[in-house]
């Protein structure tokens, strides 16, 4: 079977990434793939389809009038009231015992956060859907680009929490739950927060493995401008911390330069100083920097505003590399790339056997490998988008 790729749009609020979302998935399926879109954006996307001459959609399915193209909602409502309309399930025994009183489906409403656990669940579902009808392209509509990577790495981050609040080593007190339901005369929930933790963890690994998978790319889109940059620099920074990769950064509503009025000629002018800024950092990194026009009006056909799928390829199980300076340094040199990120918005914490990493606003705890767990800390210094930490080894846990 065809490997499913996976195209991860995001940007800055107002700079197309829905438009550009859709535009990419039209095209691919008029080339002849077999293509998903995901979106939390019904509305927009059934206007910019209905240009593109499809009928009236549904919830979910075949898009009428494209052949190859499918849609897939993410909805936070009722993802969010049926995760928690099961745990009251599995809560059953206890609340009656507690004397709550149980909640109806029509007074359950989503919590801020919502969204992006049902953009996540859509996703793991989407790929299962998937697997079985052979998609050869999966386009996600993502939400800006902060809440974008802070939704790229809550599996990691939720499956950190369930670790420690849920052990391993501490689920051999499951033999001793019915000696101690007898003697407390009701039901132990310990048996059902282990499923519970379980089962979560293994759709998170799911949705993780889908994020982190070799054919799956992001895309930036950005209309070239005063925040441009910081925001180019915010993604470029925050995909690094998480292990993800930027494979295009997309600079949309571009103005004609050869305008013959002087005032659309100045807008022109300082766009292209913009524009500038962001190749810049493309350059920096590696990444194609992609143009689409300003088109003076809505699309009339979303492919008007496609984009090419990027090229995907093998990753690296972790981009981040120590080296061995022992004979020379008495040091290792723990290198972590940070593009994008400035001394300011940078800092480190050593905790136990993890480093703790906060930069451009996003935070991540890493383990740190066998060797370094014997080592202190010697100092870091950020340099050419590369934060290196130097470690010493500690002589009171290093052999002799």
């Amino acid at each position: 079977m065809t490997p499913v790729r996976t195209l991860l749009i995001t940007g800055t609020s107002g700079a197309g990434r829905t438009t550009v979302a859709t535009a990419t998935a039209v095209a691919a399926a008029r080339t002849g793939s077999r293509t998903l879109l995901l979106t939390r954006d019904r509305q927009d996307v059934a206007e910019l389809l209905a240009a593109a001459g499809a009928g009236p959609l549904a919830e979910e399915g075949a898009v009428p009038g494209t052949d190859g193209l499918y849609l897939a909602l993410a909805d936070p409502a009722t993802a969010f009231q049926d995760g928690l309309l099961d745990l009251q399930d599995r809560l059953g025994s206890l609340l009656g015992l507690l004397g709550a009183a149980p909640l109806d489906p029509e007074e359950v409403t989503p919590v801020p956060g919502a969204g992006a656990l049902a953009l996540l669940t859509t996703l793991r579902r989407a790929q299962v859907i998937g697997e079985t009808s052979d998609w050869d392209l999966v386009v996600v509509d993502l939400p800006p680009v902060r809440e974008a990577v802070g939704l790229l790495a809550l599996p990691e981050q939720l499956r950190r929490y369930l670790r420690r609040l849920l052990p391993a080593d501490r689920q051999a007190a499951r033999a001793l739950r019915p000696v101690l339901a007898q003697l407390a005369g009701v039901p132990m929930p310990a048996e059902w927060a282990y499923d519970a933790a379980a089962r979560a963890d293994r759709e998170l690994a799911a949705v993780q493995a889908v994020i982190e998978h070799q054919d799956t790319a992001v895309t930036v889109v950005l209309e070239p401008g005063p925040a441009a940059a910081r925001a180019l620099a915010t993604a470029r920074t925050g995909l690094a911390l998480y292990g993800h990769r930027l494979a295009a950064v997309t600079a949309n509503r571009l103005l004609p330069t050869t305008s013959q009025d002087p005032f659309l000629a100045g807008l022109s002018a300082h766009q292209q100083d913009h524009l500038k800024a962001l190749a810049g950092q493309c350059a920096a990194d590696g990444v194609p920097l992609l143009e689409l026009p300003h088109l003076g009006r809505e699309p009339h056909d979303p492919v008007e505003l496609a984009l090419p799928v990027p090229e995907t390829g093998p990753r690296a199980a972790e981009p981040w590399t120590v080296d061995e300076h022992l004979a020379d340094q008495g040091q290792f040199i723990w290198s972590l790339p940070l593009p994008g990120a400035g001394r300011d918005s940078l800092d480190l914490v050593r905790r136990g056997d993890e480093l703790v990493v906060d930069a451009g606003g996003f935070r991540r705890i890493v383990p740190l490998p066998s060797a370094l767990r014997r080592c202190t800390v010697a100092g870091a210094a950020l340099r050419d988008g590369v934060l290196r930490v130097r470690f010493t080894p500690d002589p009171e846990l290093w052999p002799r």
